[in-house]
């Protein structure tokens, strides 16, 4: 390898990582690079991630294309440092200046990729008005990157913000939402799309690397772990009243709404701690029982379901879990989450009810030995005594690992997650 050229490895970001996937190049062939600065994106089985350059320079060749899995330590592109020799620098100076040739199109077959948009060039094009079959792709097997948007834009060949797609562009797709409980509109999908034969009545929708990630979990969880489920309902009316009385000035004094989420996530936590055997793994010979409460909290986006982890959740209050879920919530929405972030949970709860379910039966996020489920508050008439009234009531949905959690155990679980519920009260409950 000649003096200044570089090789950029994929680095090893976990300990138990052996591969990732690229999932954009932030940075193409002929682009100056900082130190540190981003020059892809890549997908674990655990997280997103801007992978940082690790020198200066030029980035001369792209190794590893966008939507290809490259093993820890393998090269993924050729940067060229100040280090280069004279008359390399001078051959490469040569080539940028030269005025560029307009080449004719290329086959429909030379340019497999062609057709296949990301979703930072769908966002782009959808921003500015582009129809993205007028641009030439420059990228790996004739694909269109964002800098080709961004040029194209320049050009002011653009007509301007598209408000709706046209009817037959199946890029972008409408969300449906029940709208309870939702505190911004939904982000459309963020996909990519191959169509099919012409006249065809369907296209294809690529697999990402999330959703794949997802399936592969899904399915060992499904194939290891014998699932059971349990509901049981509870009275949420004097939570529903404490929290309509504080949740302004907790707004005002922490900048952060007071959700529902943290109060069950403490009436989780303190019921963990009367059965630790909640908080456990399967072992094959043995159980392993966690001392650590990490809380794995599922938060959905339009490309997927996230499991950030709120680390030592039993130590903190009904104001701190609210703030660890507001970041972590936040985080998960700007595609800001760290592998750390992603890292050690031990038992994860699950909010359905955001969006209005009342019941649920969702997979136990493997390893783990349960799940728990918040569904949507509703209004019911309820038989106290003798009489009927009008509650507020939430259904509570378990699933578990019938290797180590039996119905009794996890009865009294649910028992104890349902009187901790009914014990917030204006008079005795406090946030700090």
């Amino acid at each position: 390898m000649r003096q200044g050229l570089r090789e950029i490895l994929m680095p090893q970001l976990a300990e138990s990582l052996v591969s990732a996937t690229i999932e954009r190049w932030l940075k193409q062939p002929g682009d100056t690079i900082e130190l540190y600065e981003p020059i892809c994106e890549i997908n674990t089985d655990k997280v997103n991630a801007e992978l940082p350059s690790t020198v200066s320079g030029r980035l001369v060749k792209i190794l590893a294309g966008e939507g290809e899995t490259v093993n820890v330590g393998a090269p993924i592109c050729l940067v060229e440092t100040a280090a280069a020799g004279g008359e390399d620098r001078s051959a490469a100076d040569r080539r940028e200046t030269e005025p560029s040739r307009e080449e004719p199109p290329a086959a429909p077959d030379a340019e497999p990729m062609r057709a296949r948009y990301s979703p930072a060039v769908q966002r782009l094009a959808a921003e500015h008005g582009v129809n993205l079959s007028e641009i030439r792709g420059t990228g790996l097997g004739g694909r269109i990157t964002r800098k080709d948007v961004l040029h194209y834009i320049a050009s002011g060949r653009a007509s301007g913000r598209r408000d709706s797609p046209p009817a037959d562009d199946p890029v972008r797709m409408p969300v449906r939402s029940s709208g309870l409980h939702l505190t911004e509109e939904p982000k459309l999908p963020a996909i990519e799309v191959e169509p099919a034969e012409p006249g065809s009545n369907e296209y294809f929708i690529d697999v990402t690397p999330l959703r794949h990630t997802i399936a592969t979990r899904m399915r060992q969880s499904v194939t290891e772990i014998p699932h059971a489920w349990m509901m049981i309902e509870a009275d949420v009316t004097n939570l529903v009243a404490l929290r309509n009385k504080l949740k302004d000035e907790f707004k005002r004094r922490e900048g952060i709404n007071l959700t529902y989420l943290a109060f069950f996530l403490k009436a989780v936590i303190n019921a963990i701690k009367d059965y630790p055997i909640m908080n456990s793994v399967w072992a094959v010979d043995k159980i392993i029982v966690k001392r650590d409460i990490n809380i794995s909290l599922a938060v959905g986006t339009e490309e997927g379901v996230w499991t950030p982890v709120i680390k030592n959740a039993d130590q903190k209050n009904i104001a701190g879990l609210a703030r660890e879920i507001d970041e972590l919530a936040r985080r998960t929405r700007e595609g800001r989450l760290s592998l750390s972030d992603m890292q050690g949970g031990t038992f994860t709860v699950n909010n359905t009810g955001s969006f209005g379910s009342i019941l649920s039966q969702p997979i136990i996020n493997y390893p783990q030995a349960a799940l728990i489920t918040f569904e949507s508050i509703v209004k019911r008439p309820v038989v106290i005594g003798d009489m009927i009234a009008i509650r507020s009531m939430v259904n509570l949905c378990l699933s578990l690992d019938h290797r180590i959690l039996d119905g009794v155990i996890c009865g009294r679980f649910l028992q104890r997650v349902k009187e901790n519920l009914e014990s917030f009260s204006i008079e005795n409950t406090t946030l700090y």
